[in-house]
């Protein structure tokens, strides 16, 4: 399928590894202009040389994206570059385990990190979308559903960033941007696979949370998740707006009982 994306610029943020790197080849295979907005100037730079050499047209910006000033500067640079701004992809954060007992300045960091910095993003691109009549893509989480414990900070942030997709929906509606939200829930990044590495049976570990979804008891790779978010930025999904779609293997949402009974 056409997808009609060629050419297009588009921002993704946190996008050189783990379900961000899957987004941005993807964009790029498509032969949009992706445009990486990260905080580790040597690793986009490789990440950007690499995606050339492989054909694709990208570019690397260092934003610190907890600094609005640092976040406006890199957007203003891709405007002076490209001219343009088609997609913008909240996919940068953190779970960071902020929970209960961490304190309110712990909270407000962690909201910072990982909702706050999506509003700014916006709120500078916001222009130029309406200009584009582009669209926005946020990456969520499934503990903005079912909670994980011992993270309130991060589970508040996604809930946020699951109200903001339908308040932006429906707030830029009449500029024709579209707002959706991808939800994974159980995908093995490099930072899955540290966090599973750190668990007393790591092996068993794994399997039953693989045993736990439906279907085909698998976890879900990050290639699903970047085809399901360039779908949902393209042209062919041209009056879709506003919806949460979990690309999870019916993880989030099916009784627990069909797979641990």
């Amino acid at each position: 399928m056409e997808l009609n994306l060629e050419n297009k610029v588009v921002i993704v943020t946190g996008g050189t590894k783990g379900i961000g790197e899957g987004i941005s080849r993807s964009f790029a295979s498509e032969g949009a202009i992706v445009v990486v907005f990260g905080r580790n100037q040597q690793e986009g730079d490789a990440f950007v040389a690499d995606l050339k050499e492989s054909g694709g047209k990208a570019a690397f910006r260092f934003a610190e994206m907890t600094d609005e000033a640092n976040v406006k500067e890199a957007v203003d640079r891709t405007l002076d570059e490209f001219g343009r701004i088609d997609v913008v992809v909240n996919n940068a954060g953190v779970n960071d385990g902020v929970d209960l007992g961490a304190g309110v300045d712990a909270f407000r960091g962690s909201l910072e990190k990982n909702l706050t910095q999506c509003y700014s993003l916006v709120h500078h691109c916001l222009n130029a979308l309406k200009q584009s009549r582009g669209n926005i893509v946020n990456i969520g989480s499934k503990v903005a559903e079912t909670g994980q414990g011992g993270t309130s900070g991060y589970a508040a942030s996604k809930g946020g960033m699951n109200g903001l997709t339908r308040e932006w929906a429906l707030d830029l509606a009449k500029d024709g941007i579209r707002v959706n939200s991808v939800i994974p829930a159980e995908v093995m990044t490099p930072l899955y696979e540290r966090w599973i590495a750190r668990q007393p049976d790591p092996e068993g570990d794994l399997k039953a949370i693989c045993d736990s979804i439906p279907l085909e008891n698998r976890m879900t790779t990050s290639q699903e998740i970047a085809d399901a978010v360039v779908f949902v930025a393209s042209p062919r999904s041209s009056h879709t707006t506003g919806q949460i779609l979990y690309v999870d293997g019916g993880y989030t949402h099916f009784d627990r009982r069909y797979t641990c009974g």
